[in-house]
Order: C-alpha cells, then sequence, then structure tokens
C-alpha cells in the first residue's frame, strides 16, 4: 500500500481536519498512516494511533497556542540587531511558547558559548526538527553571512522561523519536512539535533544512529531533556546518556560531553 491510496489519503485527510494537526507535512502523515494500516488497524483506529503519535513528537510540545500572525507582526518593529535588547527580549518571551526552548532559557546564556566554544563562529548550520530554536539566533556564535538551513514538520512554524531570521539579514532556508524526507541543499559545518533523538527513536528503532552517521555536517550538536513534559526527571539523564553511547559505540569521532542542569548535550566532531 503506498501513500497515494485513497484508504491512506482518507487517514490523511482525517488527521490533517484536527486543528493542531493542520499544518504538519502530509507525507509524515501518509507514512505513519501506512505502518499502521499495515499493522491490520481499523480506518478510524489508524486516525486514532496516527494522531496519537503527532501529538507525541510534536503538538504536545506547544505550550502555548503560537501566533504566528501576531508575532512576524511585532517582528516587524523590532531593531535589525539581533543583539539588541529588544530583540533578546522578543526572542525569550516566545521561546516560551514551546517546551523544548523553554526548557533552555535558564541556560540559554551559556549553553551555545560553550558547546560550540571549539568550533565558533559557524559558518553553516543545518537545524533539524528546529522548533524555535531558530529565536535563539542572538546566542548562537555564527559568522557573518552564515546560512541557516534546516526543517521542521510544521509548515506554519517554519514560515514564521524563515521570517524572523529573514529580517535579521541571515541566509535562511528551512523546509517544511520531516527527517525521514528531508534533504539539505549542501553541507553544512553543524548539525543541530536538539532533543530530536528520542522522537526519532520513537518512530523508528535505529533512525537515531542513521542520522548521526549520515549527516551532511563536519558537527553534531546533539542533546536529551533530562525531565519529562510533566517535569520528572525518572532517570533520565542516565538513560539518555547510556543510548547515547550506545548510539556511537564504535566511531571514531570526538565527542564531548556537556552537563547542563536542564539539558545533556553532545557536541559530535566527525
Amino acid at each position: 500500500m503506498n501513500a497515494s491510496d485513497p484508504l491512506v489519503q482518507s487517514i490523511v485527510s482525517a488527521v490533517l481536519q484536527k486543528p493542531k494537526y493542520a499544518n504538519i507535512q502530509p507525507a509524515l502523515v501518509a507514512s505513519l498512516a501506512q505502518r499502521e494500516l499495515a499493522k491490520g488497524r481499523k480506518p478510524r483506529d489508524a486516525v486514532k494511533e496516527v494522531s496519537a503519535k503527532l501529538h507525541q513528537i510534536g503538538a504536545a510540545y506547544f505550550k502555548l497556542t503560537p501566533q504566528y500572525a501576531r508575532w512576524t507582526a511585532e517582528l516587524q518593529n523590532l531593531p535589525k540587531d539581533p543583539a539588541h535588547e529588544d530583540t533578546r527580549a522578543f526572542c525569550q518571551r516566545v521561546m516560551q511558547a514551546h517546551s523544548s526552548t523553554a526548557e533552555r532559557l535558564p541556560i540559554l546564556e551559556d549553553f551555545f558559548k560553550e558547546t560550540l566554544a571549539a568550533i565558533a563562529p559557524l559558518e553553516s548550520l543545518d537545524d533539524l526538527a528546529c522548533g524555535l530554536n531558530p529565536l535563539a539566533l542572538p546566542w548562537l556564535p555564527l559568522a557573518r553571512g552564515a546560512r541557516y538551513g534546516g526543517c521542521d514538520i510544521f509548515s506554519d512554524l517554519v514560515g514564521f522561523d524563515n521570517a524572523f531570521l529573514a529580517h535579521y539579514s541571515i541566509r535562511a532556508d528551512l523546509q517544511p519536512a520531516d527527517l525521514f524526507a528531508y534533504t539539505p541543499k549542501k553541507p553544512a559545518q553543524l548539525a543541530l539535533l536538539l532533543k530530536s533523538l528520542p522522537c526519532l527513536e520513537q518512530l523508528e528503532k535505529g533512525r537515531g544512529q542513521a542520522l548521526l552517521e549520515n549527516a551532511p555536517a563536519a558537527c553534531v550538536l546533539a542533546s536529551y531533556p533530562i525531565r519529562s513534559l510533566g517535569g520528572r526527571s525518572k532517570g533520565m539523564r542516565q538513560t539518555y546518556a547510556a543510548q547515547f553511547e550506545a548510539l556511537t559505540a564504535g566511531k571514531k569521532w570526538k565527542i564531548t560531553r556537556f552537563d547542563f542542569p536542564s539539558e545533556l548535550a553532545y557536541l559530535v566532531e566527525k
């Protein structure tokens, strides 16, 4: 059964009719629908399972309903300097809307400064499953004229991120795509995989390792959350440290570990 099969498409349509999934890439929805149907699920049950998976890997991370139109309007009145205090205040406020970036705010002043010190300044990066991380621009050690590529499954989010980066004259090339379908146009100095490896492994076992190996970038900054969305730690730092060590076992890479109060990060230099 392929993605164009009428039954698959009926499930895609049913899922995309739900407001919180309306802007997710149809190709990802179709792929998940195919898997559920291959398990023998009935169409109604497949819709439920696909919706649940999309919630788990994407929608659940929005703490607040995104206000892209309002944020874009506000952006027009901001200075063109990403280091300006008004820009920084705007970025911090908007990043509160997404759990991944909201959790990083208390350590933001140090996170990229410490993890990327060995390879800064960055000429190019691919932010994979970027969320609202492009708004960390004031804290990223980018070189003048740097290229900022990457992807996310929400097309409206990608549109806003590109508009934000363009406002600050960054060569923005974020694409609406999932990590299974995303193909960078050119290699980058750095690939960001911030808190996305657990989601990849939920979708397909072994996918995280394949992405680490094949990401067309000289370096990868990967990170893991150490608390659930509900705020419980449950030994996650130890669990994810073991998982990452297993993913990179036997690789002749230089790997540097960084332990922050709210995040575990690794810089992989290939």
